[in-house]
């Protein structure tokens, strides 16, 4: 009888883990999408992001050495004018690795939002206005500017060199002989900081620069490992690839209806696309200036600058062969459509970091959808969104309502993933 008993048992735990098995099987497609849209979709997820690019200006970038060098440069706050300030003071760990502010803060107040650390791999140029071309750059720009660091590059050489030398020099081989140097020089910065660079002799301002551009390839090298994780878009994404209708459910109706409208009448698409929701593009979209007597030029000002950076990929810093710097190479120093044009920022976490546009000009994202319905004309330059009634060559005007602009807004918020980063 106990046997028997026991035997029931068994085939009820088994019948119960057959049924439960048949619960797990992808069901039936919830939401319905065209092939196109499909394809559409998995173009968006972050799995197609693949390797991140290796950046051939910097052949260090993947050496876990230059990694764990570059996060404690990233953390000293010695390296800034007042000893206050560090890239992590902009670039919070803890906060989606930029700041929250409308303009950013370091020793001043800056004239543009803080962009994140994620993503930065994948992306061609670098800043609102693409003045930089690798992470590494970028790395160096702050720490001269007079509102970020505030510093100058042969006072933090010198810092670097007494703190870090041995670290510095199991990545880079011997440090270069300087000479006696001043206690501060630069090129940029104050008029007796740039006396003092003219004065010291042409070997010794290739040695510090030489040492200034490994600080920012050991920077970009810990930067590397920072990067966006998984959404519940993602997930979304992944099941309408298969077909299962059970693994849709990562989105609710009202995101599904938001990312609809993203996809076909919001237009949103038409920049915000690929893995990391971005074409890494510039783009003018009449966002209205902070200062309307003093329009920001945007692109237009950042690739003279870039053309002219002795750290650009063409530079004699660069680890870079010419032929591997392509999109430096076909750059136009006066294209008329990029004045007044930013980049377009990932969307990838984007609820977890407002305000929103390159000068934090709104708070959420109900007020940026609300901007690009009513498509503005640009204060400077020619926005390339098109208007009710106006013939335009590549768009037609943006006709959404008031529940499209919450469901649009409550897509936006399920892009939000982890952020990895070393431990």
């Amino acid at each position: 009888m106990n046997k028997y008993v026991i035997g029931i048992a068994a085939l009820a735990a088994l019948a119960a883990s057959v049924l439960g098995a048949q619960d797990l099987k992808p069901t039936p497609p919830r939401d319905k999408w065209s092939a196109q849209e499909v394809a559409t979709i998995a173009s968006m997820r972050l799995s197609q992001a693949g390797e991140r690019p290796v950046d051939p200006s910097n052949t260090y970038e993947q050496r876990a050495d230059a990694a764990q060098f570059g996060r404690a440069l990233f953390n000293d706050k010695r390296l800034s004018k007042n000893g206050e300030v560090a890239c992590v003071s902009c670039h919070s760990a803890t906060d989606q690795f930029e700041d929250g502010r409308q303009f950013g803060k370091g020793v001043g107040i800056g004239k543009r939002r803080t962009m994140p650390v994620m993503g930065a791999a994948h992306s061609p140029f670098l800043f609102w206005d693409g003045r930089k071309d690798s992470a590494w750059s970028q790395a160096l720009g702050p720490m001269e500017d007079g509102a970020e660091h505030g510093g100058n590059r042969v006072r933090f050489v010198r810092l670097v060199l007494a703190q870090y030398k041995a670290q510095y020099q199991a990545v880079f081989g011997p440090a270069p002989d300087m000479g006696k140097l001043p206690e501060d020089a630069s090129p940029n910065g104050t008029q007796a900081e740039q006396a003092a660079w003219a004065a010291l002799a042409p070997s010794s301002r290739e040695a510090v620069n030489r040492v200034f551009a490994n600080m920012g390839k050991a920077i970009a090298a810990y930067e590397r490992h920072v990067s966006y994780g998984e959404s519940r878009f993602d997930r979304y994404a992944e099941a309408s690839v298969r077909g299962d209708g059970r693994g849709q459910e990562a989105l609710t109706a009202q995101e599904v209806r938001g990312l609809r409208t993203f996809m076909t009448k919001g237009q949103c698409v038409t920049c915000h696309n690929g893995p990391m929701l971005t074409d890494h593009a510039f783009h003018n979209t009449g966002v209205p200036p902070v200062d309307p007597a003093n329009p920001d030029r945007g692109r237009a000002e950042g690739v003279k600058k870039l053309l002219k950076d002795e750290f650009n990929c063409l530079g004699r810093y660069s680890d870079a062969k010419p032929e591997q710097c392509g999109e430096l190479q076909f750059l136009q120093a006066n294209d008329p459509g990029q004045l007044g044009a930013f980049r377009t920022p990932s969307l990838r976490n984007v609820a977890a970091r407002p305000p929103y546009m390159h000068a934090g000009h709104f708070a959420n994202l109900d007020q940026v959808v609300r901007h690009y319905a009513a498509s503005p004309k640009a204060a400077i330059g020619h926005s390339e969104l098109a208007r009710p009634g106006e013939k335009h060559a590549e768009r037609q005007a943006i006709r959404i309502s008031e529940e499209d602009i919450a469901d649009l807004a409550a897509f936006l918020r399920a892009l939000t993933g982890p952020v990895n980063q070393p431990k």
